[in-house]
């Protein structure tokens, strides 16, 4: 969060662990939503699209279910995690089939290996003097990763900023008869009635192997980032869209701030060696991380709403001297800030190191105490954003300090994708928002404030119908999705022909992709495994009861009130078990 004057990272921790009795798959930051094991008996590491198709072969013919998992890991939600206490399912990783990266200067595309990481397909593609347009703000991501959930960067503009919508060829690897040898490779263009279900497939359709992206001329970005009073954003941010090629939106609502980002393509004639080294991907010495993590705890622990104000006030001032981590050089000298593509698209410094030993890593490391917390990404059609952002506003204007939480993260990161014709993608202009904050090392314990971002994460949900980013937020925000999704018929009808047999799904993924309920249990609403409808949901002994929203009022979220007689509700809970 802080960033640090160290430019070596220790790498992060492989995301499969195998013991005697089986192997453990972990998520970036080394705990699952719900907080429970992802294991299977085995993971098997092909190199080669043959090795894969003759991995998924044998699967087939053995009845076995495949969960497929790469070296990064960085999906939230538990799409790659294989039903509980599974013994027929394996883990396939595509850590080690990162090889191929051939750039196809004359037809501008590149055809990669599904295992390759972002920042290796880049750095590859600007070699030869082309530029790869979309790409998610973070590059610690393999490609068949980000294709398969979705992932993007921020366009309305040309193809947009959806990676999946730039894609022109898949090939897959899915089960078959014995004719065909119990696996095939399906190789898919915009010509085949099965390419717009597989660009963003979830995992559930077979193994991305090969992904061909178009590529344009190499260009320059040149990136000013604007603080602005927040006042009259929910009305001016389609005209920023629409001006500049790149653009996004960093809204500080505690601090009634929204910084624009004027982000804009250049010549690669116009000046400039500028890089985006994003403060919140630098690597952070261990005890940075830790110590900002004890602190934030001790705020929540004292209820301490002025505390993490200060916090984040110092937060935002430090980004705003340096530039949020862009350099003009070697560091942040004034805007505009101008390089190339490649160096200016995504970042995640943290993610590089030649010495395992150094004692830097990224903030969110499980291996140290450090930063914990949810993320949550709501994308709204544009025509609903406006009154979103007004309901926000009407909450933040009843206490303004209650949003002092999220300042200390990123605030509300606004970014902008095009219409797609992918089935689980978007099928309109619209507006993605993220925003970061507190989780507590206990499930059991209560957050500061939990109420202001429960009431937020339903409103853009379930008032406004916002779809859930599919590799990020908590499992309630995919309750109902399928009704989001007006091409998700088709998608089905395609899992179907495809995995007549569900081998590539599981009752973990199952509960994502529909949008099951599965939490009932006292305090399933504290980490977002349910909506509360009764008090025990929350947690009543630390004063936390399920109330409505204050703003959104259908809303039912878990509220600090200590004023409740909890001698009545322990009577009221014994009487009706």
């Amino acid at each position: 969060m802080w960033g640090s004057t160290l430019t070596l990272a220790k790498p992060p921790p492989p995301p499969v662990n195998c013991d005697k009795t089986g192997c453990d798959l972990y998520n970036s930051y080394g705990v699952w939503g719900d907080r429970n094991q992802c294991r299977a008996p085995t993971v098997t590491f092909p190199k080669t699209e043959e090795d894969i198709r003759l991995v998924v072969a044998e699967a087939n013919r053995k009845k076995l279910k495949v969960k497929v998992v790469t070296g990064f890991s960085h999906t939230i939600p538990k799409l790659a995690c294989p039903t509980s206490s599974s013994e027929n399912t394996f883990f396939l990783s595509t850590s080690m089939y990162n090889t191929n990266i051939e750039v196809d200067i004359g037809n501008m595309t590149v055809t990669v290996d599904s295992g390759v990481g972002l920042r290796d397909l880049i750095d590859k593609v600007e070699e030869v003097g082309l530029s790869l347009v979309a790409s998610p703000y973070w590059e610690g991501v393999s490609v068949g990763g980000l294709i398969s959930t979705g992932a993007h960067g921020s366009s309305w503009w040309r193809k947009g900023g959806s990676v999946h919508d730039h894609v022109v060829g898949i090939s897959l690897v899915v089960p078959a008869g014995e004719s065909d040898g119990y696996a095939k490779i399906l190789k898919l263009d915009s010509r085949n009635p099965l390419f717009n279900a597989a660009r963003v497939s979830l995992g559930l359709l077979g193994v991305i192997t090969k992904v061909t992206i178009s590529l344009e001329p190499g260009f320059k970005r040149s990136i000013t980032n604007v603080f602005n009073n927040d006042s009259h954003f929910e009305d001016e941010f389609m005209d920023l869209a629409q001006k500049h090629e790149f653009a996004d939106i960093t809204w500080y609502p505690s601090k009634y701030i929204a910084v624009y980002r004027y982000d804009d393509r250049v010549p690669l004639s116009v000046s400039g060696d500028g890089i985006n080294d994003f403060i919140g991907f630098q690597a952070n010495t261990l005890l940075v991380s830790a110590s900002v993590r004890a602190t934030e705890k001790a705020l929540e622990t004292a209820r301490n709403v002025k505390g993490r104000c200060t916090m984040a006030a110092s937060v935002l001032a430090y980004k705003k001297l340096i530039g949020s981590g862009l350099k003009n050089n070697l560091i942040f000298t004034g805007y505009p800030v101008v390089g190339r593509q490649g160096k200016m698209q995504t970042s995640g410094s943290c993610l590089h190191s030649p010495a395992a030993d150094i004692l830097s890593t990224c903030a969110w490391d499980p291996r140290i105490n450090g930063l914990f917390f949810y993320e949550t990404t709501a994308i709204f059609p544009a025509s609903k954003f406006t009154n979103f952002i007004l309901d926000v506003k009407k909450l933040r204007d009843l206490k303004p300090e209650n949003f002092c939480g999220v300042d200390i993260y990123n605030g509300f990161m606004v970014r902008f994708v095009k219409a797609s014709t992918a089935y689980l993608s978007h099928s309109e202009d619209s507006v993605v928002v993220d925003f970061n904050y507190y989780r507590a090392d206990e499930p059991s314990t209560p957050r500061l404030n939990q109420d202001v971002w429960e009431e937020v994460e339903q409103m853009a949900f379930f008032k406004y119908g916002a779809k859930p980013h599919w590799a990020k937020n908590r499992n309630l925000a995919f309750l109902g999705v399928q009704k989001k999704y007006t091409s998700f018929t088709k998608f089905l009808a395609v899992r179907k022909q495809l995995d007549p047999q569900s081998m590539f799904s599981s009752d973990s993924s199952d509960e994502i992709f529909l949008g099951k309920e599965t939490g009932n249990s006292d305090g399933c609403a504290l980490e977002g495994q349910c909506i509360c409808s009764q008090d025990r949901h929350c947690n009543p002994e630390k004063w936390y009861f399920c109330r409505s929203g204050l703003v959104y009022n259908d809303a039912r979220v878990c509220r600090y009130s200590p004023a409740t007689r909890l001698d009545e509700y322990r009577e009221f809970n014994v009487n009706t078990k």
